[in-house]
């Protein structure tokens, strides 16, 4: 498979129903997969007087060959009742997709030109581009779609808006096996995990923390408690999730939780004096030799302003009383893990902005990055 970045518009009759019909044909052809589509954009037409167009982005992943993907799109177009004239200029269409890059192949034939000639100069491509591609370097400009849309020359009037074309499900996640959420208290790892199992036929697993009889005792005497604290949670952990990871659930897409087992390396390294983090990275290590290790790792880092706020507004009580230090110290622990780690699977995500619960863009912009990411770590 290789990665194609396409660009599709319509400026007559149900724009958004032609955009939505582009991308359900585009994934029925086998060898099409379609990752993400940036937000539709709302954009004047470029080059001649008509109607507003509504424009989006696609990444897609395809082994067909650039000749063979843009004769399927031609006939996309015209089954979707695009007429091509032989007339010169641009004219109204009910749907327009062009191939901006294909892999950082470089074309020039008589039908295709790949990048596409015009795409630096054209606000309404860059701007969902960047979307779904801000490091996309173009292979003959030698600079990033975000550097090219910082430097557009073009200052059309574009408006983002909350409309997007629904992608098959069954493909956002089918080549995933584990996805694992992970993130500091109250960063809204378990609210994303839940949600993307929902929307995309996961099997959910969740860190059962609540029933922990120790965790209230630490925050009131975290010296006294802390060893029996992170023995405890180690021992479930590790008893869930092999348990859950060893039993697939044939009806479900894939598996994706709310923690990753090594968290408990983290915490204990913030909670546990020398001697006894030495003792518990022992058992540790020979715990973790045994586990799945995830396809994907998500980090959702917060702010620690936003986290307290996170957390007193979902009312634990015993979460309450929790310092801004021990925050920092948390967050600082995650990142010094990621900083260290060999892994190549690791994405962070900025969620400090973000409100995936209530913003729907959010939530697919988080998708999108997944995707991206696991994407590009296969190519």
């Amino acid at each position: 498979m290789k990665r194609a970045y396409l660009s599709i518009g319509s400026n007559q009759g149900n724009r958004h129903l032609h955009l939505q019909n582009a991308t359900d044909r585009l994934q029925a052809h086998p060898g099409i997969k379609v990752k993400s589509c940036s937000p539709l954009y709302q954009t004047p037409a470029w080059g001649f007087s008509s109607d507003d167009f509504l424009n989006a982005c696609l990444a897609v992943d395809t082994n067909l060959s650039p000749q063979e993907l843009l004769k399927y799109i031609l006939d996309t177009e015209r089954q979707l009742g695009r007429i091509r004239s032989e007339e010169k200029g641009y004219l109204p269409r009910t749907i327009d997709i062009d191939i901006l890059f294909f892999e950082d192949e470089i074309i020039r034939e008589a039908d295709l030109i790949v990048p596409h000639p015009q795409m630096a100069k054209r606000r309404f491509v860059l701007a969902p581009l960047a979307d779904i591609a801000p490091g996309k370097i173009h292979p003959e400009l030698k600079k990033s779609v975000a550097k090219l849309l910082e430097e557009c020359p073009d200052d059309s009037e574009i408006d983002k808006t909350d409309l997007s074309v629904q992608l098959k499900k069954d493909q956002l996640f089918s080549s995933l096996n584990y996805l694992a959420i992970e993130g500091n208290i109250g960063s809204g790892k378990t609210t994303l995990a839940t949600m993307i199992a929902e929307e995309y036929n996961g099997k959910l697993i969740l860190e059962r923390f609540a029933d922990n009889p120790f965790l209230p005792k630490f925050y009131r005497e975290p010296q006294r408690y802390a060893f029996p604290l992170e023995m405890s949670f180690l021992a479930d952990r590790y008893q869930q999730f092999t348990d859950d990871t060893s039993q697939p659930d044939l009806f479900k897409s894939f598996m994706v939780s709310d923690y990753d087992i090594y968290k408990s390396l983290i915490f204990a390294r913030i909670t546990l004096p020398e001697e006894e983090f030495f003792l518990y990275r022992k058992l540790f290590g020979l715990m973790y030799k045994e586990l799945l290790k995830p396809d994907v790792y998500v980090y959702l880092y917060q702010n620690t302003e936003r986290l307290l706020k996170q957390i007193k507004k979902r009312g634990r009580s015993y979460e309450q009383d929790m310092s801004y230090d021990y925050l920092e110290k948390i967050n600082k622990g995650y990142m010094d893990h990621i900083k260290n780690s060999h892994q190549q699977n690791i994405l962070i995500i900025d969620v400090s902005e973000m409100d995936f619960v209530q913003n729907k863009n959010d939530f697919k912009e988080i998708i999108d990055k997944i995707h991206c990411f696991y994407a590009e770590m296969h190519n």
